[in-house]
């Protein structure tokens, strides 16, 4: 067995995803990344068997105020990215990283049993990836 740290998804999240309604506007959930702090808001199911959505600040910028469309006239679903790739928690991020980068994606949604509990971004899988290859001992041995 090797003595090789595995780093899954769960490690690297920024836990407690931002929620939003879908009908929420535009507005709304500009105010509410303001508030927490995040670019993007995680859109909730309407019911079980439901896909959860995301929406960004690009789509906002790209969808509604490029377009010249009311931040209070434009509602989150009409806008928002869905069904979204979606993470397990325990997957590794080396995995993680390639399926991102297969789909051309920058961020996801991570679940744990069907759950959203975080996001996480290609950024900081491959920057948490590199730091576990530069501290590994055969690293450490060239």
């Amino acid at each position: 067995m090797s003595g090789k740290k595995r780093i899954q998804v769960r490690d690297v999240m920024t836990s407690l995803p931002v929620p939003i309604n879908g009908l929420s506007t535009a507005r709304e959930a500009l105010e509410k990344m303001r508030e927490a702090q995040v670019r993007s808001l995680v859109v909730e199911r309407r019911r079980d068997g439901d896909e959860y959505g995301i929406v960004v600040v690009w789509d906002i910028a790209n969808k509604v105020i490029a377009k010249n469309r009311s931040l209070d006239r434009t509602n989150v679903y009409e806008i928002m990215s869905k069904p979204v790739l979606t993470l397990d928690a325990g997957m590794e991020i080396k995995y993680a990283v390639r399926l991102l980068a297969r789909f051309d994606l920058s961020r996801s949604i991570v679940v744990d049993h069907n759950k959203a509990v975080g996001f996480v971004t290609l950024s900081d899988m491959v920057f948490r990836y590199i730091d576990l290859v530069e501290t590994s001992p055969a690293r450490r041995a060239n």
